[in-house]
């Protein structure tokens, strides 16, 4: 049985408002966004299943090696990916799984599920980012300056994408991805319009 929901490849610069839109969609029911997992310790509050799959390097390894994951790699001295379990077992439930990545771990899982909906989110400006990182007070003027150098890269890389949507309303943002999901299934069904 095929599964109803679609893979939604996500990506754009740091500060871009991805989490922000992913919310939007998730809180319509019809969509979720999938775990990662780690093999970074938890901090805080954080729970195992719900902010991340927490794994010892020897089991991200083991899982590696049995090609348990969509797309994985190494950051910060930590591993980070993508179960296809995970994915799966949402697709499986006829939601729409949102896979919220960088442009390196997206190009992993264009290869291996071409199926995907890939959407590239941009800010309106390159002015309105940098404001956009500054207003989060979460990072030094090195950090910023080191996400603003990524963001040139990243925007750079946005024609490998199938969609490019510009944040400057995320309900907006979130509402045309919704069409594109909602197009891009009826096309996939064999779907005719009324």
């Amino acid at each position: 049985m095929t599964p109803k929901g679609r893979l939604i490849v996500f990506s754009g610069p740091s500060g871009v408002g991805k989490t922000t839109v992913a919310d939007h969609l998730c809180a319509t029911g019809r969509f979720v966004e999938s775990v990662s997992a780690t093999t970074r310790p938890p901090r805080g509050n954080e729970v195992d299943g719900r902010h991340y799959h927490f794994l010892t390097d020897e089991e991200f390894e083991a899982r590696v090696k049995r090609g348990e994951f969509l797309e994985h790699a190494r950051v910060h001295g930590n591993r980070y990916g993508t179960l296809r379990e995970v994915v799966d077992s949402i697709l499986d439930s006829d939601r729409h799984c949102i896979v919220n990545i960088d442009v390196h771990g997206a190009l992993q899982i264009m290869d291996s599920r071409p199926e995907a909906l890939c959407v590239f989110l941009l800010p309106p400006d390159f002015a309105t980012l940098e404001e956009r990182l500054r207003n989060r007070s979460t990072d030094s003027d090195e950090q910023i300056r080191r996400r603003l150098e990524t963001a040139r890269w990243e925007m750079a890389q946005q024609h490998r994408y199938g969609h490019q949507i510009v944040n400057e309303v995320a309900e907006e943002a979130a509402a045309e991805i919704e069409s594109l999901v909602e197009s891009a299934t009826h096309r996939a069904s064999g779907g005719t319009s009324p």
